[in-house]
């Protein structure tokens, strides 16, 4: 196993999630501002397959395959797999060169049963710290930095802070749940393990160019607006719709993580929009803009539940009813009550030049990226965009955008992301 010992806390770097979405812009920043070696978990049937997904996802980030060659690796493994499904020799040589784990793996799925998202969230999260565990033991561990999320909040109305996180909560979903039992888990190690912890609220694309990898979360209902399928809403129009582009939280969690004495003790990170998180109202309002639609009438949720959504559901056409039925997941963020304080992070992140800016600066851009790529049908890679590129090479078998002049092209497409990643 190439890298180096991590004898002067210096050492390599493990990166869960680095096919998925944030994994992926937390690999370019790791391989562009530092010249460490980065292990990357993949999940793979093998090491073949595992380097053949981390060449999709470095072409689709920098443009080529090759790029960075020795310095980043691909780790077949697994973390729902007792050892992160590695060979003995193989985990114990990874655990003497890694002095820093950044676990940001995980199912982000609101739909998933309870018992399975526990099983890659929780029960992976713990695998992740036991292997940190033996890097601590053998060559010395400088820093676990966990990706959480800010919806551990669960439905706590009021300010929700960086030092809190039972408050008396329910949940809305087996993500939430999953994910809150999962930050409970990483900080009763805080007494044996550097821990941090980073809290992001809703990611979307960057803001430069729009480019994103996940069509999720925000993106399901803004879909289903673009095509009529909404003349009613289950929502608050005062109600904070907290958004953060994912360059701001890959930014935040680089900078955090290697910031000096970053290991005194657990700190817990707010990466959201806070005092500048839009509304439920204003966020309709940009949608019926861009997309040149009448805004939903606003509805409280209980009424919406008894008389709007039956008869919504009965007149619309089949194309609604199914983009309505995708979207439905995301109607209780409709109508939260909570705002998080993020003064920890911005008082570590500002000084450095880091900051949120508000989702009107770069809406247009996220959901041009959107319709150009048919939300997410046709294939833009990160690399591309910031080439500027205009046109979206369409997938194998789909001819709409052939009929649309855009030329075919070898697919340059990071494979489906594993529910881990």
């Amino acid at each position: 196993m190439t890298g180096p010992r991590a004898d002067n806390g210096e050492g390599s770097l493990l990166l869960t999630g680095a096919t998925g979405f944030l994994g992926m812009e937390l690999l370019a920043r790791y391989l562009e501002r530092t010249d460490r070696h980065v292990y990357t978990l993949v999940r793979a049937a093998d090491a073949d397959k595992a380097k053949e997904r981390l060449r999709f996802t470095l072409r689709a980030l920098l443009g080529r395959s090759d790029i960075h060659t020795g310095r980043v690796i691909a780790v077949a493994g697994d973390i729902e797999r007792e050892g992160l499904g590695l060979e003995g020799e193989l985990r114990e040589g990874l655990a003497e060169r890694v002095s820093d784990v950044v676990h940001a793996a995980a199912s982000i799925s609101f739909s998933l049963p309870l018992g399975q998202s526990r099983q890659i969230n929780v029960d992976g999260t713990r695998r992740l710290l036991e292997f940190a565990e033996s890097c601590r033991d053998r060559g010395g561990l400088r820093r676990f930095s966990y990706v959480s999320t800010a919806y551990v909040a669960g439905t706590h109305s009021g300010e929700f802070r960086e030092d809190q996180l039972e408050v008396g909560q329910d949940f809305r979903n087996a993500y939430e749940r999953s994910k809150f039992e999962a930050e409970k888990l990483v900080r009763s190690y805080c007494d044996r393990l550097p821990i941090q912890i980073f809290r992001p609220s809703i990611i979307v694309g960057e803001r430069p160019t729009g480019w994103t990898a996940a069509f999720n979360v925000l993106y399901a209902p803004l879909k289903a607006f673009s095509r009529g399928a909404y003349t009613a809403l289950p929502a608050r129009r005062s109600a904070p719709v907290d958004v953060v582009p994912v360059d701001y939280v890959a930014d935040a969690v680089f900078e955090l993580s290697n910031r000096p004495g970053a290991e005194d003790g657990e700190e817990t990170y707010h990466l959201v929009a806070g005092r500048r998180a839009t509304t439920v109202g204003h966020l309709v309002e940009l949608s019926a803009q861009y997309f040149e639609r009448k805004p939903p009438r606003l509805i409280p949720p209980t009424v919406y539940r008894r008389v709007i959504h039956p008869l919504a559901v009965r007149v619309s056409s089949s194309k609604s009813r199914d983009a309505l039925k995708k979207s439905e997941v995301y109607f209780p963020y409709f109508s939260m009550r909570v705002r998080y304080d993020d003064r920890r992070a911005r008082s570590r992140l500002e000084s450095a030049g880091i900051h949120v800016t508000p989702v009107d600066s770069y809406f247009n851009r996220l959901a041009s990226f959107a319709t150009r790529t048919r939300w997410g049908k046709a294939t833009l890679t990160r690399a591309e965009a910031w080439r500027g590129l205009t046109r979206p090479s369409p997938l194998p078998g789909d001819d709409s955008a052939a009929d649309e002049g855009f030329g075919r092209r070898e697919r340059s497409r990071t494979p489906t992301a594993l529910p881990d990643e």
